[in-house]
């Protein structure tokens, strides 16, 4: 579903691969691959994306001369993944280097304003807050608390830190809530009682714990941990996926600003998240900043000089694919008002200028996600990017340090001055190994569809192509539904693992993506079998017109979570296009699934009310309905652990298909969720994927 399963991200523009740093060599090993399906030596294949590097994080200390970033490595054999901090200049003297802190783990480094580095570690056996003096070389434990530390912030002073813990939100104090979930651990019953839901979330049961903000003093301000948040009922910032960006410190210190939102009984169906204000010195003395408003308010950051407050909000409660608009809080007086309203792009992340002016935000735009400057005065909107995806920002003295990945290369580091039209300077290369694969070409298109208006795909041309020669076709469905095919790099479904296996690749950004206007993302909600549907029927047809290489006769759909809803929907409804199609954790029955999962907002927006408000609006577009008309060989894909679409739906369609002879075949992962995380996991889903399209398609 949208929010949590971006499920397929995009492509790379050639013009972003400029000349790199200096490679790592110890980064650039890989570990042994595994038989290949491609058609050339040379070609990019799966067996190459499963164990490639991944960049992430980076952070420019407060002088603007280093950075330090993060790089994850995946070892197959051994089933696991590890990270290290890296350091690198900005003034172009000298190498990336691996910091010595890593060798007891670490992540999540962030810079002090006196230019200390703090991160996360659990080399004392828990996750705790560690601080290096020396640039990454020797490091000192911040806190020793009896619980890991999820998340935390450094006030600009040095003095405190901010940290989020999971705990039993009713306990006295953090000592009690310690010793009952030792006391819970001991039981031997395993019994889970709940009088209201969530029951579980994502991947997990609900263990009756919430995220909470402790403010911790340093140095001569140590001292016990105070439970600022105590009293709230809510997570703050919300499990599973909230993270530092949900709370900050305000410039003086004296209290934290948090989104969080209100559990009680209405959770699974709301989206209304607040933020709060609290004093660090007040413990439980919260007020809320937002509360006129019923629908999602998140990302506070402050001004330079601590006066205004700039924070993200949707408009309609129930919708979480709502356009994110920017709004501005005089702190002084109260005073909101919104800014580029007319922008009609929905805002991923701000940060201020450092004068105060401008706020830079990251958004999705036609297919790229790119980062904008917005005049706080005007509400002017200039882009700084053009084609690839913005993962990250810094400002430095002189521009910014980005983060950018596409459809054919994964994320690395590049500087771009605040100039628009120059194009960024690459300054890492995390994957050497990499610069000497071939990635298929691709290309952008554009089509009528629904309601005569403008859809956008792209499409892949196989590694070796050849001029004149036609290639089978994968068809890739993307999920959300409000998410976008773009111009993106994906470790879970990436497009040019199947360019490099010789196929070629058609993407359709279908009504109801995001990053074409809020009114086109829209137009998917109780809609999800006839606009979009129209939509791949006409791209498909646009693209075999348009793409003489294309075989039209010897084509594969794919799709996942709402992408593996349409796989299913196209197999009752379009059952003659395809001669195979693979669905991994799509929605089966969609009247069944508005009661199965866990975040009901999601389905009772989708489908226009509760099931038994509105059951039409349900079985409206229910593949269920549909199941006499299959006929095309399928291969159904599930996590055991997922319960945004629970198992249920995935075994209820390879039900139906075996009932019926059809040919098919059902991968179980027991240990993974919503998406396929573990490199041995990855390498079969990856094997069993490709196998079952050369099975069916003829190269």
């Amino acid at each position: 579903m949208r929010r949590l399963s971006h499920l397929l991200c995009g492509l790379s523009a050639v013009a972003l691969l400029t000349a790199a740093a200096p490679a790592m060599a110890e980064m650039a090993a890989a570990p042994a691959a595994a038989t290949t399906t491609a058609t050339a030596g040379n070609a990019f294949t799966y067996q190459d994306m499963i164990p490639a590097n991944r960049l992430g994080d980076p952070q420019v200390s407060p002088d603007g001369a280093w950075v330090v970033y993060s790089v994850t490595r995946t070892d197959v054999d051994a089933n696991r993944r590890s990270s290290s901090l890296f350091i690198q200049s900005l003034k172009g003297d000298g190498e990336a280097k691996r910091l010595p802190i890593s060798d007891g783990g670490a992540n999540t480094a962030r810079w002090g304003a006196d230019g200390s580095l703090y991160f996360l570690s659990s080399r004392g056996g828990s996750s705790q807050v560690w601080v290096s003096k020396d640039k990454g070389e020797t490091a000192t434990a911040v806190t020793n608390l009896p619980t890991d530390v999820n998340a935390y912030r450094v006030n600009a002073q040095g003095t405190a830190i901010a940290v989020s813990l999971a705990v039993y939100p009713d306990a006295e104090n953090l000592a009690a809530s310690v010793a009952r979930a030792a006391s819970e651990a001991e039981r031997k019953s395993t019994g889970k009682v709940y009088d209201r839901m969530f029951v579980r979330h994502w991947d997990t049961w609900n263990d009756h714990t919430q995220n909470h903000l402790f403010v911790v003093g340093l140095g001569a301000n140590a001292g016990d941990p105070v439970w600022v948040t105590k009293g709230f009922d809510g997570d703050t910032p919300s499990k599973p996926f909230g993270d530092e960006s949900e709370f900050t410190f305000a410039p003086d210190g004296q209290s934290l600003i948090f989104s969080a939102r209100e559990a009680g009984r209405s959770e699974p169906w709301s989206t209304d998240f607040d933020l709060y204000s609290v004093a660090t010195n007040a413990p439980g003395q919260l007020t809320n900043l937002t509360e006129s408003n019923p629908a999602w308010d998140t990302g506070p950051v402050f001004s330079p000089d601590g006066q205004t407050l700039a924070y993200r909000a949707m408009a309609r409660p129930g919708f979480e694919a709502d356009k994110f608009n920017i709004f501005l809080r005089d702190m002084q007086s109260g005073t909101v008002r919104q800014i580029a309203a007319n922008w009609d792009r929905s805002a991923d992340s701000l940060q201020w200028s450092k004068d105060g002016n401008s706020l830079f935000v990251v958004a999705g735009d036609v297919g790229n996600t790119k980062l904008f400057q917005i005049d706080t005065r005007n509400g002017s909107v200039v882009p700084l990017t053009g084609e690839g995806h913005v993962g990250a920002v810094q400002q430095t003295d002189s521009g910014f340090v980005l983060s950018i990945d596409s459809l054919s290369r994964p994320s690395e580091l590049y500087t771009k001055t605040f100039r628009g039209r120059e194009m960024p300077i690459q300054i890492t290369n995390v994957n050497p190994q990499l610069d000497a694969k071939q990635f298929g070409e691709f290309e952008q298109f554009n089509f009528p569809g629904w309601n005569n208006e403008t859809v956008h795909g792209y499409v892949i041309k196989p590694v070796n192509y050849v001029e004149g020669q036609k290639y089978p076709v994968a068809f890739i469905i993307h999920g959300g539904p409000q998410s976008s095919m773009g111009n993106s790099w994906s470790f879970r479904w990436n497009a040019q693992t199947y360019a490099g296996a010789g196929y070629a690749v058609v993407m359709i950004d279908f009504h109801g993506s995001t990053g074409y206007g809020q009114a086109f993302t829209d137009s998917i909600s109780q809609h999800w079998g006839d606009r979009p549907l129209e939509d791949l029927q006409k791209g498909w047809a646009f693209a075999q017109q348009k793409y003489d290489f294309l075989d039209g006769n010897n084509a594969c759909a794919l799709g996942a979570s709402y992408g593996g809803y349409m796989i299913n929907w196209i197999a009752g409804n379009w059952s003659d296009e395809f001669k195979c199609l693979v669905n991994h954790d799509g929605v089966f029955d969609t009247f069944g699934m508005g009661f199965a999962t866990e975040e009901l907002w999601f389905t009772e927006w989708e489908n226009g009310g509760t099931p038994w408000e509105n059951p039409e609006g349900y079985q409206r577009f229910n593949p269920a309905n549909h199941v006499a008309k299959w006929k095309t060989p399928m291969m159904v894909i599930q996590g055991d652990l997922d319960f945004r679409i629970p198992t249920a739906q995935p075994l209820s369609a390879f039900t139906a298909l075996q009932r019926q002879g059809i040919e098919s075949r059902f991968v179980m992962f027991p240990d993974e969720n919503h998406w396929v995380l573990k490199p041995a996991n990855s390498m079969q889903w990856h094997n069993e994927v490709f196998g079952w399209l050369e099975q069916h398609l003829n190269k």
